[in-house]
């Protein structure tokens, strides 16, 4: 009833929230990803998507079909490697961004590795700068990041918002320096936070500074201050601020990176947990 084919694009467009996006990704032309929507839009009687010339969401319908078409393509994979006897080996070295810490990728890497127990999986948690730069220096397989600024490498996970986040209810007095709760360098959200309030003139100051989520939230959960943040991967117990005359943090994209010159025996390997990843990147957002 529901075309694999349409149901990837439509994964692709829900995670993205963009028809132009979901093409990169697919390396399709926008108007046959405007097709496959039709088409199961026809197939399910129902409209999955509001969109006009700026914006595209998901309707009550499109977030019921995300948890369908996850199932259903999951259980395509594993029927295809079953059938053709494929078996994955070797060493695949992945690294995800500390964003991910309170998420639900274990539960990703969990199924990837019960469906594939030959591959030695090794996972690297850090800042997405020090990921970038251990990819670079040949050192990971696959990463799962944001992206650096002016950067368009990657293939798209998710685009989401940063925004300002810290203890509910917290008030920060606009004459007063913002207090700032940041990872080290080179995390990507510390650069553009400082940045941000560079440009808007806003004063500042550094109230914690960790290399740890959990770090960080200990500290805004205590009313130390503010941290920049995904809006989609706010941690239990803290609340997007607004207000205070905090500037607006812009965009940030998640993203999956290679690595150049990959080793032949992690070369498929990666490209499975990529594919994994791509269909459960809307279930990121949420946490574990």
């Amino acid at each position: 009833m529901y075309d694999p084919v349409h149901l990837r694009t439509f994964l692709a467009v829900a995670q993205t929230l963009s028809f132009t996006q979901a093409a990169r990704r697919l390396s399709l032309r926008q108007s046959t990803v405007s097709q496959h929507v039709r088409r199961l839009e026809a197939a399910t009687g129902r409209a999955l998507f509001t969109r006009d010339t700026h914006s595209v969401e998901l309707t009550e319908d499109g977030e019921a079909m995300l948890g369908f078409a996850r199932s259903i393509l999951e259980a395509h994979e594993r029927a295809s490697a079953f059938f053709t006897g494929t078996r994955l080996r070797g060493r695949l070295r992945f690294g995800a961004s500390e964003d991910f810490v309170l998420t639900r990728l274990p539960e990703t890497l969990e199924t990837f590795r019960h469906e594939h127990p030959e591959v030695d999986l090794e996972l690297t948690v850090e800042l997405s700068g020090t990921l970038h730069e251990q990819l670079a220096h040949g050192a990971l397989d696959l990463v799962l990041a944001k992206r650096r600024p002016n950067d368009r490498h990657g293939e798209m996970v998710w685009r989401d918002e940063l925004a300002w986040i810290g203890a509910p209810g917290l008030r920060l007095d606009p004459e007063r320096p913002v207090p700032l709760i940041l990872y080290p360098p080179p995390g990507i959200t510390r650069a553009r936070a400082l940045e941000v309030l560079e440009r808007s003139g806003r004063e500042w100051r550094i109230a914690c500074t960790s290399g740890s989520l959990n770090g960080l939230v200990a500290a805004a959960r205590a009313g130390l201050g503010v941290m920049a943040h995904a809006r989609g991967l706010i941690p239990p117990g803290l609340a997007r601020l607004r207000g205070g005359g905090l500037p607006d943090l812009g965009p940030v994209d998640f993203v999956l990176l290679y690595g150049r010159g990959r080793r032949a025996d992690a070369h498929e390997a990666a490209q499975a947990l990529a594919s994994a990843i791509l269909a459960s990147g809307d279930r990121l957002r949420s946490r574990g």
